[in-house]
């Protein structure tokens, strides 16, 4: 059973009547950490609006962009190389002074997942209450990955998607609670367009931030894509 988050005007819910969300940070409370996993092939506008929404309905501190290294479930498709895809998220995310970048999984060795991300973040931050922000489709595929079932005692998990989209997450397996769901319009853009896009000629302008245009066009990124 999963907890649904509503715009305003949709269920007459505001963000902020969220229990723990939104306003000003609580002195005794621990701090909120965000961490935004994925390949990020090219990161682009969907994947910042969505940090920057979830950050603002549950009044987050910091959030943590996390490039896969070898992502999982990508095992035999080709992948930009994780350096290509760190810088692009680096310079992506420069000027949200919330926002910061971790090579914990492109430096972790073998494929990445989630659950080894988790615990990395936890280590480095003890004393935080994590929230993991994925997408809705990847809910799915979670439950499938290594050691899922102790993912929930490590981070909240908030599933964001594109508005009416139709998932199945209620009838997935999951602890009450464990996950909430958010739509964020901006996440009809998605990094295989992009891809495609670049291959073709055609520009791309706007879908992602203007330094990852240009740093895709500096180094001939995604010119052989399909």
């Amino acid at each position: 059973m999963m907890s649904e988050l509503s715009k305003e005007g949709e269920s007459g819910q505001e963000p902020s009547d969220i229990d723990g969300a939104c306003g000003p940070a609580h002195p005794n409370r621990p701090p909120r950490v965000g961490i935004m996993g994925g390949t990020f092939d090219p990161i682009h506008n969907g994947h910042l609006v969505a940090a920057s929404e979830v950050a603002w309905v549950y009044n987050l501190d910091e959030v943590i962009f996390v490039p896969t290294g070898r992502p999982a479930f990508k095992l035999n498709k080709t992948v930009t190389n994780a350096e290509d895809r760190y810088l692009m998220t680096v310079i992506a995310t420069a000027s949200n002074p919330k926002f910061t970048v971790s090579r914990v999984d492109i430096e972790r060795p073998g494929i990445t997942y989630t659950v080894d991300t988790l615990r990395d973040i936890k280590r480095m931050r003890p004393d935080s209450d994590l929230f993991f922000i994925t997408g809705a489709d990847a809910v799915a595929e979670i439950m499938r990955w290594k050691d899922a079932n102790r993912m929930w005692d490590l981070a909240k998990f908030v599933a964001v998607s594109r508005p009416g989209y139709s998932s199945s997450l209620d009838n997935l397996q999951v602890p009450a609670h464990c996950v909430d769901t958010l739509e964020i319009p901006a996440l009809s853009i998605s990094s295989t367009d992009v891809r495609r896009r670049s291959a073709r000629g055609m520009p791309v302008w706007y879908l992602v931030p203007d330094g990852v245009v240009q740093y895709i066009n500096k180094h001939g990124l995604y010119r052989s894509a399909s």
